[in-house]
């Protein structure tokens, strides 16, 4: 294997990583976003208002945390974050918001159908599939998740 191949893994590697923690916060603020706004009764536009809220609320506070903890203030720890997650989690929420919208009925399904949860299963696997390479090409330049790695350790 040459340098270039073991170097182009190592991105795909730390590529896929940042990926899968962004799709954590996302996944968590979609989810916890479009059960309250089901329950509640709220229409299509304020349920992805809310769940699109709350996605970059759980994934910038996945960021902050561990960059806190490694001793910057607050103030820096928001700057990192906002320049290591932003387009990975506008990436991630545009393609899930998407697929979740394009499958008829996903909107108006309940809590208890299979509809609700399997579209957005489907829409949050779309939108890693699509992340990925956005967040590879972000590392290459040194640009977003690439910024957080220097504070993790």
């Amino acid at each position: 294997m040459t340098h270039d191949q073991d170097t182009g893994r190592e991105l795909t590697r730390l590529a896929v990583s940042a990926t899968i923690h962004c799709l954590t916060g996302c996944a968590v603020g979609e989810v916890l976003g479009l059960v309250l706004a089901t329950w509640w009764g709220w229409g299509n536009g304020p349920s992805i208002v809310l769940a699109v809220v709350l996605a970059f609320l759980f994934g910038y506070s996945l960021t902050i945390a561990p960059v806190l903890r490694s001793g910057l203030a607050l103030h820096t720890a928001l700057k990192v974050a906002l320049a290591a997650d932003t387009l990975s989690i506008l990436t991630m929420e545009i393609m899930d918001n998407a697929v979740v919208l394009a499958v008829p009925g996903a909107m108006d399904a309940a809590l208890t159908d299979v509809l609700f949860w399997g579209s957005l299963v489907a829409s949050l696997a779309v939108a890693f599939l699509v992340t990925v390479p956005v967040n590879r090409a972000l590392i290459a330049r040194g640009k977003g998740h690439a910024v957080v790695h220097s504070y993790h350790h």
